[in-house]
């Protein structure tokens, strides 16, 4: 009797693994690029970083694009993984999970692309302390030249000018003509409002606020310019005396009311 030959069964596949750890590391990556370049495209990127260091961000929005994309076309070609890897695998000690690192950058990537920046305004500049000087400790000291028409002057301009020549004096009869918002110090006469604006160095976690006085005239009241609402000032300047002391404040000859400029902050 002759015994036929056994068949050799075929071992079982083993389900297919899909890299969740490296599909993480690619949306991570990406999303973060979509987020710079939202930022970047939609013109909210100076609400967040100083001109001067705008490329960096866009540079880096590029560069992940581009390890995104390395990353699938690495993906595609890899084969397919039969094995995990265990811990006894991994190169080095981490405190947090590859995976879970990857979720979070992922997280607060999704949270940049839904979250749209906003300007800062009066509630920050009273919380960051609002003042009517700049200290040169506070930045870099910057090589002034005093503007032939003082017409031309910014309000961050003024400040420069009034902080290095401090007597208020000196400035009485000039014109000027400036943009900012509105704040109603609550220490200040009813006929005083405040027009401040932000100043970068850096980035939005540096930004500090700095403002000049408003006297209203006797026509006019701090109703009339709601806090947070932005003012174009033109008058001239005069002395008086706010919290016990003399100092420059504009006498207007004109208040306009205008939109938030696409870019709110000065340098």
């Amino acid at each position: 009797m002759v015994r036929s030959p056994r068949l050799k069964s075929k071992p079982p596949k083993k389900p297919l693994r899909l890299p969740w750890r490296d599909i993480l590391d690619v949306l991570a990556l990406g999303t973060w690029s979509a987020m710079l370049i939202r930022y970047w495209v939609g013109g909210k990127l100076l609400l967040l970083l100083h001109p001067d260091y705008a490329w960096l961000s866009n540079v880096a929005a590029i560069v992940l694009i581009f390890l995104a994309s390395s990353q699938v076309v690495r993906l595609f070609k890899a084969r397919r993984r039969t094995v995990g890897k265990t811990g006894a695998d991994l190169g080095h000690v981490t405190l947090l999970p590859p995976s879970f690192s990857s979720a979070l950058m992922l997280a607060v990537a999704v949270f940049g692309l839904i979250y749209t920046p906003r300007a800062f305004a009066s509630e920050t500049a009273i919380a960051r302390g609002i003042s009517d000087s700049l200290t040169l400790t506070r930045s870099q000291p910057q090589r002034f030249a005093r503007a032939a028409d003082p017409a031309e002057r910014t309000l961050i301009g003024w400040i420069r000018l009034v902080n290095a020549y401090p007597e208020p004096d000196a400035y009485a009869g000039e014109p000027v003509a400036i943009k900012g918002f509105v704040m109603h110090p609550k220490e200040w006469p009813e006929n005083y409002i405040m027009v401040a604006r932000f100043v970068l160095t850096c980035c939005a976690a540096d930004a500090y606020p700095v403002g000049l006085p408003v006297k209203l005239g006797a026509e006019n009241s701090r109703s009339d310019y709601p806090v947070d609402g932005w003012l174009e000032v033109k008058g001239e300047m005069a002395t008086e005396e706010l919290d016990g002391r003399r100092q420059i404040a504009i006498a207007p000859a004109d208040l306009t009311a205008i939109a938030e400029p696409d870019n709110p902050y000065e340098y």
